[in-house]
Order: structure tokens, then C-alpha cells, then sequence
């Protein structure tokens, strides 16, 4: 050792090297234990991205396409939602014709038509309260109730409507309406939850927080029908603000929804023509700006879809058209308030199917974009097994 010590740094670095670092020339020194690689960190699993990622390796494009439809049918027998449900869909609407006497009853109504355990179907419902609701029993203020009232108001509003949808055996309200308007003479003037955007997005914050946890929220009508006069029911209502003046007012009450945590946005069948002259609802940009400049990340779901075919314009006549330009333009779920006789609407789900499959085939829906849809609402799906949060 004391040879060692007597050596210059570098000579010492050089014979420890050619002996193994053994810790001299002559290895009579113990060799130091070897280092002890760490562990790595496993990366966390996320169980419900791994099921759906499971699910859709075994599903056909056709089964996809399925997936992204929500459909009505109508009255109190669970067959036909069941057989709604066994076609492959994602969802049922309930509407009026849908609504027995009692929510326990309700309840069993829906229960009785789901048809996987490991999938649920996504249950739907326009419960706003006020002038737009289905259930007799929701005695829960509406929106001309909440808008001169505190925001607080909102949220227990909402707290308590959720938990009437739950014991109703609703988990997704199509019920927060973010557009807003100050005109009292539009057909929406009732439904809004303020009269300016900053009154209109404390409230639609409240309302989402107030469901979360209990319900899936859904804000609508993107990207704002309070600035477009008409009835989108039977016309495609026109705004004439600029993208600019849009940010500035409208966008804001679903930017604060988005922030807020909703998982659903419904986009409208209206149009602002400085932006795109189609209606939201098959715009390519609308669904850009709501992605990329709202930082929505959810399910975007339509309004009812037959809409569009209700307001005589040639353009909209085809609802298999209708289906292709809104999967192709953003849309991952489809809504569809089919009457007692979906033939006399001139629409069925084999063509739905059929239509949207071969766009895939074509490449007019690229096939990323039809799995994005899919893996969305596949995901809310699953989340109703995991548990809303």
C-alpha cells in the first residue's frame, strides 16, 4: 500500500485500470461489491386505456362505425332499446315517450336493456331543467331560476339534478346549455345560464361542477346558438360574428365548461360564415378550434342529427351523407332521435353503418380518425365501470 500511495494520480489511475480496479497492481486488496443498477420506476398502468385498447383489436370497422352512433327508441318496453344496443351502438336518448311513472322504474327500464356488463351503454337525457326536461319528478330549478341568483345556486342546482338522473339510471345529461344570449326574443333566451359571457361561464362552470362525479356534463350548443338567430330544429341558424368577435363572447362560457372538467361537447348545426359556412356540426375547422384552441380532449357529440334533414335543404337531405362529413369533419358520437318507424325518416343503422364503414374503406375517413372516435367514446364507456370522476 504504501507504494501506492507514493504514486503520482495518474500512474494510480492507470494500474487500477489494468488490474481490474482490484485496488493495486499486485490485487491483494478485496474487490469493492459491484454497483447495484436501480430498479426502474414501473410505468403506472391506466386499466380502463387498456381494456378499450383491447376491445377495439378485436373489433371489425363495421362494429367501430357502430360504436359511434346514440340512438332513440321509443316507449316503455326495454326490447327495443335492447335491440338498439345489440346492433352494436353506444348509446340511448331517452325522451318523454321513454318515462314511466317512478324513477326506481326508470331505472329498471334501463337496466333491463343493457347488454355489456363490461361496456355499459352511455344513457343520455336533455335534463336542463326549466323548459327543457323529461323527468316529471326533477323539481330542481331551471335557468331563469339560476341566472339572477349566486353561482353557488348553479352548482347545488345541478348537484341535486344529478343525483335525480342517477337514481333515474341516466349517466350522461345533454342538460348544460352554454350559449348565450341577452336578445329575450331568441328561442333559447330561457335556456341560457347568463345573459353576457362572463355571467354565462361562471354558471356553466357551476353546473358542470355541480354534476361531476355523479353524471357525465355536456355543454352545448357549440360553438355558441346565441348569437345565431333562428331555430336550428328547422333551419341552419347564421351568426355574423368574426372568429375574433367569437373569442371575445360565445367562446367564452365553454371555455370555462372545458376547464371546469365536462366530458362531452355538442356541437350545433348552425353556422358563423366568416369561419365556415357549414354548420358546426360538419365543420372541419369548428372541430379544429374546439381541439386545439379550447383544449377540448373529450366526446364531441352531435345534436340530433335527423335535424339537419328536417330544415330542406338539398345538402342535407342524405342522412348517410350527413353521418360521412360529421365522423370526417371531428365528431365521435353520433345523435340520432329515430321515431317509432326509423324508415319513415328514410334512415336506419345498417345504412349508417354501411355508409360510414365504406368511407373508411375509400379513405374518406381515415382510419386514424374513425379509432380517435371510437377510443373516446369506448373510454367514457368504460369509465362508467371504473366510476365517474
Amino acid at each position: 500500500m504504501r507504494t501506492r500511495l507514493l504514486l503520482g494520480t495518474a500512474a494510480a489511475l492507470a494500474i487500477s485500470l489494468l488490474s481490474g480496479c482490484s485496488g493495486t497492481a499486485t490485487g491483494t486488496e478485496s474487490k469493492p461489491s459491484p454497483t447495484r443498477s436501480a430498479t426502474p420506476t414501473p410505468t403506472p398502468v391506466d386499466p380502463v386505456a387498456e381494456f378499450v385498447s383491447s376491445r377495439m383489436s378485436h373489433m371489425s370497422v363495421e362494429q367501430k362505425a357502430a360504436a359511434l352512433l346514440m340512438l332513440h327508441a321509443p316507449g316503455l318496453d326495454p326490447a327495443p332499446l335492447r335491440a338498439s344496443l345489440d346492433q352494436g351502438v353506444s348509446g340511448l336518448i331517452l325522451m318523454g315517450d321513454n318515462v314511466p311513472a317512478a324513477p326506481d322504474q326508470l331505472d329498471a327500464l334501463v337496466g333491463a336493456a343493457q347488454v355489456d356488463a363490461e361496456l355499459p351503454a352511455l344513457v343520455a337525457i336533455d335534463e336542463e331543467g326549466g323548459d327543457v326536461q323529461r323527468l316529471p319528478w326533477d323539481t330542481v330549478p331551471g335557468a331563469e331560476a339560476l341566472v339572477p341568483a349566486p353561482p353557488r345556486s348553479t352548482t347545488d342546482a345541478f348537484a341535486a339534478r344529478a343525483a335525480i338522473l342517477d337514481a333515474s339510471g341516466v349517466n350522461l345529461n345533454f342538460g348544460i346549455v352554454a350559449d348565450v344570449t341577452a336578445d329575450p326574443d331568441s328561442f333559447i333566451a330561457s335556456r341560457v345560464l347568463g345573459t353576457d359571457p362572463a355571467a354565462s361561464g361562471e354558471r356553466v362552470a357551476a353546473a358542470v361542477s355541480g354534476e361531476h362525479g355523479t353524471v357525465f356534463s355536456t355543454l352545448k350548443h357549440f360553438p355558441g346558438h346565441g348569437a345565431a338567430p333562428g331555430d336550428s330544429h328547422s333551419s341552419v341558424p347564421s351568426a355574423p360574428l368574426t372568429i375574433d368577435e367569437w373569442r371575445a363572447g360565445p367562446a367564452i362560457p365553454f371555455q370555462e365548461g372545458i376547464d371546469a372538467g365536462a366530458e362531452l361537447v355538442m356541437t350545433g348545426h348552425l353556422a358563423y360564415p366568416a369561419v365556415d359556412a357549414l354548420p358546426a356540426s360538419l365543420s372541419p375547422e369548428w372541430h379544429r378550434i374546439l381541439r386545439d384552441e379550447l383544449g377540448f380532449d373529450g366526446v364531441v357529440v352531435t345534436d340530433d342529427m335527423l335535424m339537419l334533414g328536417d330544415n330542406g335543404l338539398p345538402e342535407y337531405a342524405d342522412p348517410n351523407e350527413n353521418a360521412v362529413r360529421a365522423v370526417a369533419s371531428g365528431a365521435d358520437l353520433l345523435l340520432y332521435v329515430l321515431p317509432a318507424d326509423p324508415a319513415s325518416a328514410g334512415i336506419s343503422v345498417d345504412g349508417l353503418v354501411g355508409a360510414i364503414s365504406a368511407a373508411v374503406s375509400s379513405g374518406r375517413i381515415p382510419q386514424a380518425r374513425l379509432d380517435d372516435a371510437v377510443e373516446r367514446v369506448l373510454t367514457l364507456r368504460r369509465n362508467l365501470v371504473e366510476g365517474i370522476s
